[in-house]
């Protein structure tokens, strides 16, 4: 692998705290461990890493003239449905090589809505949808229960609880009521699907790109309720389990599914597709993340990777690996084109820690 300069962009949960921001306004962002993690990995992979942080930080050092051979982005922003769009453009203004989708995937796809509207143009299945942003909007509701309510452009099950999953009209105003002063940006409001959950882990672009795993989520008798809230994820080692699937259609039909998702929205280097199946098992799209979380013992993408036998630094030397091909790839002048070939391990290493994780 060639040795890069590499500048990590991050958002430290630590230090917007310690400036005043509230826990829920962080809950995205990444803690220390996984800034550490992501440092200590890719340094012992043999590039030289520089610690950026938050996207204002990076404006002023390329403004200033400093340049990496890549930037590996994993900043969420602060506010705003463009926040995951934020760093990407500025590394996009000033010519700086970096990871993961461009402003126009980030900002798309962190607006449920709109990302939800370009599958559905594509032909393939979502499950029905309203965008509230006042109460009155639920008046054009053409759909019945159940239902499942979450705030429309955030992640990590920010505003996502119990009390989501709703049956009646009584249910569904009092839960839009609560959220909206904390979500101002709108919620989504969405058919509730009773099936099989799985999560699609992909890299590679175009393609080149492939799915390293197909993860179901289970719920079990400990899980809050069926679904991916902020406590079923806090204490996922008491109230969830996961597992690989393999070997039956279902697995098949969710890596075609979530390979012409990432098509549609044209997300880049890696990402991973959240599907559900409806009453019929057939698997629908949910979302899509095109900055996954990269925890390393409790992220969805890491702990895939790992039940799959691919250790945490193979996941990131091989996103960088396509990152940089990327670019090197003259005929690359969209996010959605043809690279060259992944030049990953031949041998993977099997980690050795829980399977168990969430993010």
């Amino acid at each position: 692998m060639m040795k890069l300069s590499i500048g990590l962009c991050y958002d430290s949960k630590e230090e917007y705290l310690a400036a005043g921001h509230s826990k829920l306004e962080v809950a995205e962002f990444d803690d220390e461990g996984v800034i550490a993690g992501l440092e200590g990995t890719l340094t012992g992979l043999g590039h030289s890493v520089e610690r950026v942080g938050r996207g204002k930080v990076l404006a002023a050092r390329l403004l200033a003239g400093k340049r990496w051979d890549l930037v590996f982005n994993v900043t969420e922003g602060l506010r705003g449905r463009a926040r995951e769009a934020q760093v990407p453009a500025l590394c996009e203004l000033f010519d700086q090589p970096y990871t993961f989708s461009d402003p126009v995937t980030c900002g798309l796809t962190l607006d449920k809505s709109l990302a939800k509207r370009i599958v559905r143009d594509a032909g393939l299945p979502t499950p029905g949808f309203l965008v509230v942003r006042t109460l009155s909007d639920l008046d054009s509701m053409t759909f019945g229960g159940p239902l499942f309510v979450k705030p429309l452009a955030e992640g990590s099950s920010k505003g996502v609880g119990a009390y989501s999953i709703v049956n009646t009209r009584k249910q569904l105003l009092k839960t839009c009521a609560t959220l909206l002063p904390d979500f101002p940006a709108g919620l989504l409001i969405e058919e509730l699907l009773p099936g099989r959950e799985v999560t699609v882990g992909i890299v590679g672009n175009g393609p080149r790109a492939r799915v390293i795993a197909v993860m179901e989520v289970v719920w079990t008798e400990r899980s809050e309720v069926d679904a991916y809230t902020q406590l079923n994820k806090d204490e996922y080692l008491d109230r969830m389990e996961y597992r690989l699937v393999s070997g039956e259609p279902l697995a098949e039909e969710a890596a075609q599914l979530a390979l012409s998702v990432v098509e549609a929205l044209e997300c880049r280097d890696a990402a991973r597709v959240d599907l559900r199946c409806d009453a019929s098992g057939r698997l629908q799209f949910i979302e899509v993340n095109p900055l996954p979380g990269l925890h390393p013992v409790r992220s969805d993408l890491p702990i895939m990777a790992r039940l799959a036998g691919i250790a945490y630094d193979d996941l990131l030397g091989d996103i960088v690996t396509t990152a940089r091909e990327r670019y090197e790839d003259e005929t690359c002048t969209t996010s959605w084109l043809p690279t060259t070939p992944l030049q990953t391990s031949t041998t993977r290493r099997r980690a050795t820690s829980s399977p168990k994780s969430v993010s």
